[in-house]
């Protein structure tokens, strides 16, 4: 009976160490199918990203072999189903319009996309903007305020008058009958104040700063300056109310010779342009416009007649007490000694303009920090106004 029992246990043993080597035959095989299901998933995953990347490149490629449209730009709108166009050529064109365009965005300027068999609108699109236009500094509403320019009383209240209140009481002058001022030339020596009067003017009034050099009218390509000056006025109407200030006019106001030269007769075709915006420029109400020039004397007398630089106003060097003012502006937010005396600093920067005091006042406070002081003395000042006139 032992042996029967014994043997019995011994099978009993064999069968579960079967069974567990099946068990983990088992496990393993599970493990392996959920790997493999895994891997199929991503696989599957996978394929379906390549699938759609495959549908992108086909739609690429049945661009690609689209016909292309042709962009022109609308001239005329004769009626709902005719408007004019002109190519980049210049050529001009009557062209259908079918009913799905809408007929509210067809006006002259706006661009059009043309079939290139039959010159259908297809498309329209805004009316182009000149990048050199778009690029041009505009501040909706500068920070400069009158308090922050000093020793320009006077030419203060001249801009007021002229730019200010046409601008913030238009009123005034239809009572009275007459045109307001349509603009003011600021000249005088560089870094005299004739960009922060103009700014300033723009904060007073809620204004958008347009600040463009004249020198970026000019263009190689024919007709483009004139476009440009154009974009100008078009893009200060669009933003209204705003001052428009084109700094050194005199890179294309100069007087005008009887020059052969291709460039000049450019230069010449684009203040022509200028004068005729000065000119029609007769419903604008909120917009300003401000002109400024190192020089004056060379400028073409049809700029300066009334009717488009209405007055002009002088911008000096500062005196001794308009620099004190100055340099007291310029240090109001600077910590400085008590015992420093403006007056006599005031003296000695006499020649320099209000650019060289603001430099002055930075190149002292630099002084300072170099030698390692927490408030600014008057040798920081001698020493940076040596370092000024030095440079001048």
């Amino acid at each position: 009976m032992e042996s029967i029992e014994d043997a019995s246990k011994e099978e009993l043993i064999e069968t579960i160490e079967s069974l567990r080597e099946e068990n983990s035959k088992i496990d393993d095989l599970t493990q392996k199918l959920r790997t493999l299901e895994g891997e199929q998933l991503k696989s599957s995953i996978s394929n379906r990203q390549l699938e759609g990347k495959i549908k992108e490149l086909k739609g690429e490629i049945n661009s690609f072999k689209k016909t292309p449209l042709v962009l022109a730009t609308v001239t005329e709108v004769f009626d709902d189903t005719k408007i004019g166009i002109q190519g980049a050529v210049g050529h001009e064109f009557l062209v259908s319009c079918p009913g799905s365009i809408n007929k509210d965005l067809l006006e002259p300027g706006a661009r059009v996309a043309l079939n290139q068999n039959n010159l259908t609108v297809v498309n329209v699109f805004p009316a182009k903007k000149d990048k050199n236009v778009a690029a041009m500094e505009i501040d909706e509403k500068p920070e400069i305020t009158y308090s922050d320019i000093g020793g320009l009383d006077s030419q203060i209240t001249e801009v007021k008058e002229t730019v200010e209140l046409p601008i913030k009481k238009p009123e005034l002058f239809k009572e009275i009958g007459i045109d307001p001022p349509k603009g003011i030339l600021l000249y005088g020596p560089p870094g005299t104040g004739k960009t922060l009067l103009a700014k300033a003017v723009a904060n007073e009034t809620n204004a958008t700063f347009i600040k463009i050099v004249a020198s970026e009218f000019v263009n190689k390509y024919l007709g483009e300056g004139s476009r440009i000056v154009r974009d100008v006025f078009d893009l200060a109407k669009e933003k209204s109310p705003a001052i428009i200030f084109i700094d050194e006019i005199d890179a294309i106001g100069t007087k005008r010779v009887g020059s052969s030269e291709g460039a000049d007769r450019e230069v010449q075709r684009t203040l022509m342009q200028l004068l005729a915006e000065l000119d029609g420029f007769e419903s604008r109400g909120d917009v300003g416009i401000i002109g400024a020039t190192n020089r004056p004397d060379i400028l073409d007398e049809a700029l300066l007649r009334p009717g488009r630089f209405d007055r002009t106003i002088e911008v000096p060097n500062p005196v001794k007490e308009s620099r004190e003012k100055i340099l007291k502006i310029h240090t109001s937010k600077m910590k400085i000694s008590e015992n420093i005396d403006f007056d006599e600093i005031s003296e000695i920067t006499k020649g320099l303009s209000g650019a060289d005091l603001k430099a002055v006042c930075t190149e002292a406070g630099m002084f300072a920090i170099r030698s390692n002081r927490k408030e600014v003395i008057s040798k920081d000042f001698l020493d940076a106004i040596d370092k000024i006139l030095g440079n001048i």
